[in-house]
């Protein structure tokens, strides 16, 4: 983690603070949410199943940013989820909740397991609505705050072989279009991200052969982009300017074909790697 603050977007802790939730931030876009909310004076509340690296992350933020942190070691795709981070938190003046938590399934639709699609419909939209629900009362009431969607630019269209995850995501788009404006009126902020593809860890275990014009961006401007949107009530904002302009020239016709054929390449590349494996020695 660097201490570089080049790509940081500061936000008014008073407005967004004192603390800040930030869920999914054991690596990728939500480590570095919470590093650049941490920059900006903000106390973190860090959620994921990883303990020992949210740990480890608060540790670092406390020493170089001088914030305090929580740790809450929670799985988001359980359905009970929220008893927990309501309890770690119920003293806490929370005036800002990054939802960010995701995960990333390619596969063909009608063979996957029918429990892990519950599963990740759980992660990806359960978690979501819980979130925005159960904080969002607390943000009403104190008349000032922001909710922070993660969502992506795959749920702009269909994906083939990532049927569930496009329309979860559209679900994460189209809920925070809808509290954006309702929440306005309570003095909260309401931003989606929508990410394209973006340097993750996620990234790098999806196989993905990534055309030239979509180079992943760096996570750090990535949520640079998203915070300054949050801190201008931006109800949504897509992540890096080749993927606004994607999204504003591509037909979603040809964006469901041309990301379902980088699908279709993936699994037959997993499909080709496990045949491997199964050969004997």
């Amino acid at each position: 983690m660097t201490s570089s603050t080049s790509s940081v977007t500061p936000i008014d802790s008073y407005l967004f603070g004192p603390w800040a939730i930030v869920t999914g931030a054991s690596s990728g876009i939500g480590k570095e949410f919470a590093r650049q909310l941490a920059a900006s004076g903000l106390h973190v509340v860090l959620v994921a199943r990883r303990l020992s690296m949210l740990e480890e992350l608060g540790g670092r933020l406390a020493s170089e940013f001088g914030v305090q942190y929580r740790t809450v070691g929670v799985d988001l795709s359980d359905e009970h989820f929220l008893s927990k981070l309501d309890e770690a938190t119920h003293d806490l003046d929370i005036g800002l909740v990054v939802s960010n938590a995701g995960a990333w399934m390619i596969g063909d639709f009608l063979t996957t397991d029918a429990n892990a699609l519950q599963q990740s419909l759980h992660l990806n939209v359960n978690a979501h609505v819980e979130m925005a629900h159960h904080f969002g009362q607390r943000l009403a009431q104190r008349r000032r705050g922001g909710l922070l969607l993660t969502a992506s630019t795959a749920g702009l269209q269909g994906i083939p072989f990532s049927a569930e995850y496009a329309a979860a995501k559209a679900y994460v788009l189209t809920l925070g279009e809808g509290l954006h404006s309702e929440l306005q009126r309570k003095g909260v902020h309401v931003t989606v991200l929508l990410p394209g593809a973006t340097d993750t860890p996620m990234l790098a275990a999806s196989g993905f052969d990534l055309p030239a014009m979509l180079k992943p961006m760096s996570t750090e401007q990535c949520v640079a982009e998203g915070l300054a949107a949050l801190k201008v009530n931006r109800a949504t904002h897509i992540a890096g300017r080749m993927n606004r302009m994607l999204a504003a020239s591509m037909p979603r016709r040809l964006a469901t074909r041309m990301y379902g054929s980088m699908s279709a390449q993936v699994l037959a590349k997993q499909s080709g790697e496990a045949n491997v494996a199964k050969r004997p020695a």
